[in-house]
């Protein structure tokens, strides 16, 4: 038993919110390097991703959960399933970063909530509280309203939520923990971004060897940038109940909509404004839903 129950649960939020934080202001690394291809940026972030969580799992002593993986093909499909989404994820989200839709990418990640909901109904057949439904109709309501002012679905934002829903669903039915699952993921794809990066060097279109040098070093920094707010969300996400990690992971959204609107001063018109109004509308109730189900659980 721990006997510091009180400091260790306010390590725990320092974690998750050290995480959601640095999830929030990358924007502003990923816009120093918007003179790199977005799918080179991608191959990069595997690869050296790949090369950070390999060495640290080996520290760690965890590498049997990684061997069980690679020795049954089942796995192996659903971990490959699990990274090809958080790779389209990755490169949806860099795109955006770099194409000036930082607004529009916090709207994805204010919806992966309500289509964790969604996925829980439709998948794993999971009863819905009235609360939940009224909160996916107004997060439904908000994405119809802007399609009908607009003439356009935000496309960034809903392939950003179904990803990461998905993903997250994927990983929520698996053995492995953040860093084994992760390792994985990115031991089956570095293969491939390993040699579309030789190839890009080869041709002369790459970044290193050929960018300036801050570029280079911010390009091999990314298997860092990535790997450690994973390890906080980790190490947060034992420590914490769910509902308080459900609380800490509008920080990295709200921050990423700030710098969309006072930093990169991005246009927020009126409609979209509303749109976002409605989606708010039902975060609100899902979180007031859900610290009321955790309260009623516990003093029941």
């Amino acid at each position: 038993m721990n006997p510091n129950p009180g400091r260790a649960s306010v390590r725990g939020v320092l974690a998750a919110f050290g995480c959601y934080l640095a999830w929030g202001i990358f924007p502003l690394f990923w816009h120093q390097l918007a003179s790199v291809d977005a799918t080179e940026l991608i191959a990069h972030r595997l690869f050296w991703t790949m090369l950070f969580t390999v060495p640290l799992l080996w520290w760690r002593g965890g590498f049997e959960p990684v061997y069980a993986a690679f020795s049954s093909g089942r796995q192996l499909g659903r971990y490959a399933l699990s990274g090809g989404l958080l790779t389209i994820n990755w490169l949806v989200f860099v795109w955006a970063i770099n194409n000036g839709h930082v607004i529009e990418s916090s709207l994805g990640y204010f919806l992966v909530p309500l289509v964790n909901i969604a996925l829980g109904w439709g998948v794993l057949h999971e009863r819905l509280r009235p609360a939940q439904r009224i909160a996916i109709g107004f997060a439904v309501f908000g994405v119809v309203w802007q399609l009908w002012q607009l003439g356009r679905l935000p496309w960034i934002a809903l392939v950003l939520a179904v990803t990461f829903g998905i993903y997250g669903l994927l990983r929520k039915r698996s053995a492995l923990g953040s860093l084994a699952g992760l390792t994985v993921e990115t031991l089956l794809l570095a293969p491939l971004a390993g040699a579309f990066l030789i190839w890009r060097t080869h041709t002369g279109t790459g970044a290193l060897g050929f960018a300036p040098l801050h570029i280079q070093w911010l390009v091999l920094t990314t298997g860092v940038v990535t790997g450690v707010p994973l390890l906080l969300f980790a190490y947060g996400a034992r420590k914490l109940q769910l509902t308080t990690m459900g609380l800490l992971q509008y920080v990295a959204p709200t921050v990423q909509f700030a710098l969309g609107i006072w930093f990169y001063h991005e246009p927020f018109s009126a409609v979209r404004a509303q749109s976002f109004g409605l989606i708010w509308i039902g975060l609100a109730i899902y979180t007031v839903d859900a610290i009321w189900t955790q309260r009623r659980q516990i003093y029941s």
